[in-house]
């Protein structure tokens, strides 16, 4: 039987540290951090664990906007994109997911590229 990303990263536990980390790393880069300075960042924690764990096959069910919506007004460029791509490779690598793990995750995140970008 075949597993899905969501449960060869470790499922939801391994998932709510990496988005932890994931998080605290783009709180500390002063090149995208202004783009949280109004959001409740327990709620985007939450939601953004949710996301991920649905986007690598996991259970939990993603009923949150869309990704033009969540984006729209922010005008994210590519170099803000490519921050928080690293910071998602950062946190992976940081909790001992290998590179062809991060690879595959990263994969999943470049199909949102167009939906983000220039919003």
């Amino acid at each position: 039987m075949t597993t899905t990303l969501y449960e060869q990263l470790g499922g939801e536990d391994a998932i709510s540290k990496v988005v932890d980390e994931f998080y605290n790393r783009i709180l500390a880069d002063d090149s995208i951090n202004s783009f949280f300075t109004k959001t409740d960042m327990e709620k985007q924690r939450r939601h953004q664990a949710k996301f991920i764990s649905f986007a690598l096959g996991g259970p939990n069910q993603y009923s949150g906007k869309s990704m033009e919506k969540a984006h729209e007004g922010m005008n994210l460029q590519p170099e803000h994109f490519n921050a928080v791509v690293g910071h998602l490779h950062d946190a992976l690598a940081h909790f001992g997911v290998g590179e062809e793990k991060i690879d595959e995750v990263l994969t999943h995140v470049a199909t949102l590229k167009d939906s983000i970008l220039y919003k």
